[in-house]
């Protein structure tokens, strides 16, 4: 997802200012979820046929959003040990076993409704 030059430059960027010392599990998670909640509130009460616009007219807005949770999630794996593309990789494998192509496609179900 990054490459390694911007994932230790995030991880020098809180280091310089000493934050390690606030983050764990509970306090960056709490944050994603939060910084998730700030993305969410661009399109809250926005009709599906105006969403569109709302990204084009609030791109730079979203887009910090969704940096503020990729550089959460930067500390969160680092902090816990996570390879991220490893995690990714499993996921897509266990994701493919439950919802194969012959029955997922073009579905919104969840994998025991298929």
């Amino acid at each position: 997802m990054l490459n390694e030059t911007l994932r230790r430059e995030i991880l020098k960027f809180r280091d310089d200012r000493d934050w390690r010392q606030f983050h764990n599990l509970r306090t960056l998670s709490t944050s994603i979820v939060l910084e998730a909640a700030e993305l969410a509130e661009h399109s809250q009460w926005t009709r599906d046929n105006e969403l569109d616009a709302v990204v084009r007219d609030r791109k730079p807005q979203i887009e910090h959003e969704v940096a503020d949770i990729v550089i959460l999630l930067t500390y969160l794996a680092e902090d816990l040990g996570i390879d991220v593309e490893r995690a990714v990789r499993e996921k897509l494998e266990f994701n493919a076993k439950r919802y194969p192509v012959e029955r997922a496609k073009g579905s919104a179900r969840k994998y025991d409704q298929l």
